[in-house]
């Protein structure tokens, strides 16, 4: 399948997955999550731990006013969903989240809230 694959500190890239439990599971370093924040019909495949773990701080989630209400810790992939399966990502998906995600960021805690700035 194909999906976009985003690491902490480098732009995505577009990437090819076996679709199979082990390869995601390398992909993400451990046990996967699937998060679902958009309307599209995608996931976001993460590290389950990872914040556990310590990853590192990879991109922020924000809401429609562009307030960051959660971090994905940790590399993570963008796939597309079927009725009860991953897959890849159609070509508009891919450049949606591609722009989406496209800049690295770095994130810093001022009097305990949190911002970002692109690296």
């Amino acid at each position: 399948m194909t999906v976009l694959a985003v690491k902490p500190g480098e732009q995505p890239i577009k990437m090819e997955l076996d679709g199979r439990l082990e390869s995601m599971q390398t992909f993400v370093g451990g046990t996967i999550q699937a998060v679902y924040p958009f309307d599209d019909p995608v996931a976001i495949v993460c590290n389950e731990e990872s914040k556990l773990l310590g990853m590192e701080c990879n991109r922020a989630l924000r809401d429609e006013t562009g307030t960051i209400y959660d971090i994905i810790c940790g590399p993570f992939f963008i796939c597309g969903l079927e009725e009860e399966d991953f897959a890849s990502l159609s070509g508009t998906q891919m450049e949606t989240y591609y722009k989406l995600f496209e800049h690295p960021e770095l994130f810093l805690s001022i009097g305990g809230t949190v911002i970002t700035v692109p690296i």
